[in-house]
């Protein structure tokens, strides 16, 4: 069962401050890679994603803390792994506290899942 376009759109237009500080980052090819923000795979929705790494990024605020929501995340981690996609999950914190950070992590998962996809083919 796929995310419907309607609730990905919807999820576009109420971005938490920290996924608005990733996006102005992230976007436009900024760091040498494409990323969709809010991207649907299969049943999920993941807050970031690059295809040519297959590499997700999710932004983990406080209520990612929860052992239900630990529970979800791990789910769902596991469903992207099945599917070959790398998962990079960072606090939102460090988008906002130390954006250098942020795009150091991000380029270096980015690099390390491309270079894990062309060494395998």
């Amino acid at each position: 069962m796929r995310v419907s376009t309607q609730c990905v759109r919807e999820l576009r237009h109420a971005q938490t401050e920290a996924e608005k500080a990733a996006w102005r980052l992230l976007r436009d090819r900024r760091l040498g890679f494409k990323f969709r923000r809010q991207h649907s795979i299969e049943n999920c929705v993941v807050d970031f994603y690059c295809f040519e790494c297959h590499l997700a990024i999710e932004l983990d605020g406080g209520v990612h803390s929860q052992p239900s929501q630990i529970r979800k995340d791990a789910a769902k981690d596991a469903l992207l792994a099945k599917l070959g996609i790398n998962v990079l999950r960072l606090p939102n914190g460090l988008v906002t506290e130390d954006p250098d950070g942020f795009v150091r992590k991000v380029r270096c998962a980015a690099e390390k899942a491309r270079d894990n996809r062309r060494t395998s083919k």
